[in-house]
Parts: structure tokens; C-alpha cells; sequence
């Protein structure tokens, strides 16, 4: 055997070994859905989280405002209610106040009249005498 034989027979035959074995690798099929790498992993929760955080802020402000509205809506009833009932004291105090000097000057006439009734020339005891 000649030397060059024996230099090319192991080289046949690697590349032979090796074209079958890149046909095989060929006709295997790769999963269509591979899965994804650590990296993807990471961006896809980042991305879910921003979306999460924008959600949620969303509804914060939104029920931040509708507080804000019950709130003031609150405070515009209390205080027409406050002021109501403010005017009715008012009403009531002023005509407590009017009914008490009223009966205060019912009673300074009728004390005025008695003693006026008891001096000697006044017109109410000229008329009590009658």
C-alpha cells in the first residue's frame, strides 16, 4: 500500500461520515416555537410590567377623580344643608327676640298703667275712677 492510500482513505471517509451525518441534521426537523431565550424572557415581564403599572395608574387616577367629585359633591350638599339650616335659626331667633319684647312691652304698659292708675291726675287714674 502506498502512502498516499493510506493519507487519503481516512479522509474518504470522514468526509463520507460527514455528509451523512449533515444530511441527517438536515432532515431533522427544528421546533417551530424554540423557547425563547432569558433575555426575551426579561424584555416580555418588563414589557408586562410596564403595561401593569399603566393600568393600574390608570385606574388610580380614575378612581382618585370620581373621590374627588363625591367628595365635592359632599361638601356642596353639607354646606347648602349648613346654610338652610343657618336661615331657619336666623328666622327663629329673630322672631324669639321679637316675640320676648313684645311681651316685654306688653308688661312696661301694663305696670305703666297700674302705677298711672294709683298717681292722682294722670289720665289712666282719672279712668279708673269712672
Amino acid at each position: 500500500m502506498n502512502t498516499s492510500f493510506v493519507r487519503t482513505v481516512p479522509a474518504v471517509l470522514a468526509l463520507a461520515l460527514a455528509s451523512i451525518g449533515m444530511s441527517a441534521v438536515a432532515q431533522t426537523a427544528t421546533p417551530a416555537t424554540a423557547e425563547p431565550t432569558t433575555t426575551e424572557k426579561v424584555k416580555e415581564a418588563g414589557k408586562d410590567a410596564v403595561d401593569a403599572t399603566k393600568t393600574t395608574t390608570k385606574k388610580a387616577v380614575a378612581a382618585t377623580e370620581r373621590g374627588s367629585k363625591k367628595a365635592w359633591d359632599a361638601t356642596k350638599r353639607t354646606t347648602k344643608k349648613a346654610t338652610h339650616a343657618t336661615k331657619n335659626v336666623a328666622v327663629k331667633t329673630g322672631d324669639a327676640v321679637e316675640t320676648a319684647g313684645h311681651k316685654t312691652a306688653d308688661g312696661m304698659r301694663s305696670t305703666g298703667k297700674a302705677i298711672g292708675e294709683k298717681v292722682p291726675g294722670t289720665a289712666e287714674n282719672e279712668a279708673a275712677k269712672k
